[in-house]
């Protein structure tokens, strides 16, 4: 009963608050992670565990035991290869949970260092096995220190051999931390359970010598080596199921929940084969997504294998076409970018070969010809074979409207200002945000397992571009002093005008309680249109819903914080802190 009460009192409520905290974000990828590391874990263990207990180099008291085993291994124990393998299981993946993984994917060229890395980790690891070897085939003192080794190595190796590359490129908290955690905390039990009695270590196998205090030092190798397997085994599936999602020209079709054999095949794919363009590709991606939009990148963490690729991708080319235009030094080198886009938009749905847009000679040159190196990557791997035509040519009307800010050349005292009235404001913002919500839902339907009729699909696009207005909303009333600097108003002229203000009045002081009123009103708006469209959330494909309710209230959250007093500004703009975006996000996730 020892063993029970340990699992009651030290591994039994971690996994309890492990699982509650990560419950909203559990998918069903990661349910065969979980069953799948467990199948090893159990399966691998249980003839080694067994072994050592035949042998009486682990021995049990009656009194620790409820009686039931398994190929001589108490029940209490299999259990215990059970949990710990969940738990550390669980904090990979909350810890994991930001991490877009097909960004630590490597070229064909390792990344510097990454060859140097991988050998001498194999090295290394081919040493402690045959130190093992040796040790086990020597026996006495040093034989369970050599079992756990000789165990323990060989899965290590292969483990290292096939994803250590990506294994380098993750961060640090993603790797390290979920090894680290775990392994204390266990260290710490373990040294109350020898201490208690609840099993022994028989002496003439072990070599006496403590970590600390109550805790022999081949125990805490054990727990650093099964959980070093744990994780190396989780970062191998992250690797494999990262190679079959990034590269569809390799893997057209890929089950939701790969088999064995397909995880492997991706594993032993060349990287020679995967495209360096695509992966450079997607890293400027993530770091444009990273680099302008927290919320929008937060958000991304909760969607899931190739829509949330390309999601990414989509956003990567909405904002590499809108900087195109606004860091311009003229109106007709802006106006000029327009052009430039909006052939390249003809040449890509021209092309029979949409899917490869990216290879087609007559789109592929135009891009290296016309725009800078920087952008390429964005309008080559933009997806236009999932996505209709109609809603990017909107987002170009769009940005055409940005350029009637700009002086004429008439006098100052003639200009105007393109956002006349609410109308003018709304149409505005279906062009530059809701377009960009319907070719959102374009990709939900593309990828999502669900059935949606036609009339369904036109209800949800309507209620979508709605709501991307609202958002479009909220992002204005964050912005209008960064506006005002580039000579933008976008509060209806109309409206400033019922105030007594002017729109030059705004560009010369963008704050003050004039401001401020304006500024809540259109958050009313905001929140209106968001109310009126919210509805549409719940009936969005099932594996999709729970991540677009993220990214639409991680984003109104912001319109929330603007009707605070005292809000937090960085560089201008309002901010959300951290703690209340997870907040907001596990909220979403809770409501499905």
């Amino acid at each position: 009963m020892l063993i029970v009460n340990r699992h009651l009192k030290y591994t039994i409520p971690p996994t309890v608050t492990l699982t509650f905290l990560y419950r909203p974000f559990l998918t069903r990828t990661d349910l065969y992670k979980v069953a799948f590391l467990i199948t090893i874990a159990v399966v691998s263990t249980i003839p080694w565990d067994s072994y050592l207990v035949r042998h009486k180099i682990w021995t049990y008291p009656p009194n620790a035991i409820i009686g039931p085993t398994l190929f001589s291994i108490p029940a209490e124990e299999v259990f215990f290869f059970i949990i710990q393998t969940y738990n550390t299981t669980l904090l990979y993946l909350i810890l994991n949970k930001p991490i877009f993984h097909p960004n630590c994917l490597n070229s064909a060229k390792p990344l510097k260092g990454q060859g140097v890395q991988w050998n001498v980790g194999q090295l290394i690891l081919a040493g402690l096995v045959m130190i093992g070897a040796g040790l086990v085939l020597k026996g006495g003192e040093g034989t369970y220190l050599g079992l756990i080794i000789a165990w323990a190595g060989p899965f290590a190796l292969l483990l290292w051999s096939l994803s250590s590359q990506f294994l380098i490129a993750l961060p640090l908290s993603s790797t390290l931390v979920p090894i680290a955690i775990p392994t204390f905390y266990l260290w710490l039990v373990d040294t109350l359970a020898l201490k208690r009695g609840t099993w022994v270590i028989e002496s003439g196998t072990k070599l006496g010598v403590h970590f600390w205090d109550g805790l022999e030092i081949e125990e805490a190798i054990f727990f650093l080596a099964t959980n070093v397997l744990i994780v190396f085994g989780l970062v191998a599936f992250d690797h494999a199921l990262s190679i079959l999602l990034t590269f569809p020209i390799l893997f057209p079709n890929v089950p939701d929940l790969p088999s064995p054999v397909l995880l492997v095949q991706a594993l032993f794919t060349s990287q020679s084969q995967y495209g360096v363009e695509r992966i450079i590709g997607i890293r400027e991606a993530v770091t444009r997504l990273k680099k302008k939009s927290r919320s929008f990148y937060l958000a991304s963490a909760v969607f899931t294998g190739r829509l949330r690729i390309n999601l990414i991708l989509l956003y990567s080319f909405c904002r590499v076409a809108d900087d195109l235009v606004d860091n311009a030094s003229t109106e007709s080198e802006a106006r000029e970018w327009i052009k430039k886009l909006t052939h390249y938009l003809d040449l890509a749905y021209a092309s029979k070969e949409a899917r490869l847009v990216q290879k087609h000679p007559d789109v592929h040159s135009y891009i290296t010809e016309n725009f800078p190196e920087s952008s390429q990557s964005a309008l080559r791997l933009l997806p236009t074979h999932l996505l209709p035509y109609g809603p990017l040519y909107e987002l170009l009307e769009g940005f055409k409207t940005d350029l009637e800010f700009h002086e004429s050349n008439f006098a100052k005292a003639l200009r105007t200002f393109p956002i006349a009235n609410e109308h003018d404001l709304e149409v505005y913002s279906a062009r530059v945000a809701g377009t960009v919500a319907e070719l959102c839902l374009e990709l939900v339907f593309h990828h999502t397992s669900s059935v949606t009729t036609t009339a369904q699909r036109e209800i949800l696009i309507r209620s979508g571009g709605r709501m991307g207005i609202a958002l479009q909303y909220v992002n204005i009333a964050r912005d209008i002093a960064t506006d005002s600097a580039i000579g933008r108003v976008y509060l209806p002229t109309s409206w400033l005008r019922a105030e007594g203000l002017k729109p030059e009045d705004v560009l010369r002081k963008p704050d003050g309680p004039v401001i401020d009123i304006l500024r809540a009103r259109l958050l009313d708006k905001a929140f209106g249109i968001y109310q009126e469209a919210r509805p549409a959330l719940a009936q969005l494909p099932a594996d999709a819903r729970a991540a677009m309710r993220v990214a639409v209230e991680s984003y109104m959250e912001i319109g929330r914080v603007l009707r605070e007093k005292g809000y937090n500004l960085k560089k201008g703009r309002a901010t959300v802190p951290i703690k209340r975006r997870l907040a907001v996000a596990w909220k979403a996730l809770n409501q499905g």
